[in-house]
């Protein structure tokens, strides 16, 4: 990132924090906003939020005395910037895993699963203990290459009623692995990003979805916490290209040059994606003519709608425009 660059967005983000108008937010209030922007720029290293933020104060210390420059002055020093990402979704996916090892620790593992069609509760915590022991391997090796799941060992219980157990264990392993690693250390990955960082952010969505797999077929309502869906639809829609067994469909939806467009009724982030190019490209924001289609719901709803977790007949998702377009794009790239 450039030096003006880098000063534009320090300038652009000043307003944002500080004014509605003619008004200046709360201390309060701008840090939610501060932090809502801290999900959009995480993408960034380290390195340059930590610049960002520096630059932030430097704005700050140039506003003339008033309200506005007492309101900058008075956020935290970080912003919700500087935050260590890597540390946040390891604490995720270790509270994910426990509320998914709560779950089915009582329940019966024969329970079918209503998103997964064919398996039940112990297919799922298989599985999920397979990933979790399969990224514990590539990351603690820092894997060059590809190794198949199937070649790490997995220490699989014979009775499914342990599979609750087993499953924190290897929880607890990736975590410790995860944390242990810097996440900017270059390694394979079968996403979008070739680093450590990759795997906890890609365990914690998985973890996630999975745990509303669970909560779904125990009769349970699903509750992903709006700023986690959002960063979770960018996760998606980033590493989607490079997941072949859905790219592909994807790719040949035949669609080029229409919009996607997914609209959140909770937050109002706004996701356009447009077909074409034998894939698609996206860009987070509603801006330009109107979309081929559009569905709007509550942010945690979009992602699981993204995930086939739920339908867009759901009467949770009102869609406008080419209803069969939405369709096409669901049924290619359900996971």
């Amino acid at each position: 990132m450039g030096e003006a660059l880098e000063r534009a967005l320090a300038d652009a983000l000043a307003h944002l924090l500080t004014a509605r108008g003619d008004e200046a937010l709360g201390p309060d209030e701008a840090v939610r906003w501060s932090q809502d922007a801290a999900r959009v720029l995480r993408r960034l290293t380290p390195a340059d939020r930590r610049r960002l933020s520096a630059l932030f104060h430097d704005t700050a210390r140039r506003e003339p005395e008033g309200a506005r420059r007492g309101a900058l002055l008075r956020l935290p020093g970080d912003l919700g910037l500087t935050g260590d990402a890597h540390a946040a979704y390891c604490d995720g996916v270790r509270d994910h895993v426990a509320r998914f090892v709560a779950a089915v620790r009582d329940a019966d593992p024969a329970t079918p699963l209503p998103t997964c069609p064919g398996w039940t509760l112990a297919d799922l915590a298989r599985h999920v203990g397979e990933v979790h022991r399969w990224m514990e391997h590539l990351v603690r090796t820092r894997a060059t290459v590809r190794v198949e799941p199937e070649d790490v060992p997995l220490g699989l219980p014979g009775d499914p009623a342990a599979y609750p157990a087993w499953l924190a264990r290897g929880a607890d392993a990736v975590v410790r692995t995860l944390r242990a690693a810097h996440p900017d250390t270059p390694m394979w990955s079968y996403g979008a990003d070739p680093h450590v960082r990759f795997y906890p952010r890609r365990l914690f969505f998985e973890t996630v979805v999975h745990l509303a797999d669970v909560e779904l077929a125990l009769g349970a309502e699903p509750r992903v916490a709006p700023g986690v869906a959002a960063d979770g639809v960018e996760e998606f829609l980033e590493n989607l290209p490079y997941y072949g067994w859905v790219a592909e469909p994807a790719a040949r939806l035949g669609r080029d040059g229409e919009t996607l467009r997914l609209r959140a009724a909770d937050t109002g982030a706004v996701w356009t994606l447009t077909l074409g190019g034998g894939g698609f490209t996206w860009r987070a924001d509603g801006g330009g003519p109107a979309a081929t289609a559009t569905v709007e719901a509550g942010c945690g709803e979009l992602l699981l709608l993204l995930y086939g977790r739920y339908g867009a007949g759901d009467g949770r998702f009102t869609v406008t425009g080419d209803r069969a377009l939405l369709d096409a794009w669901l049924a290619a790239t359900r996971f």
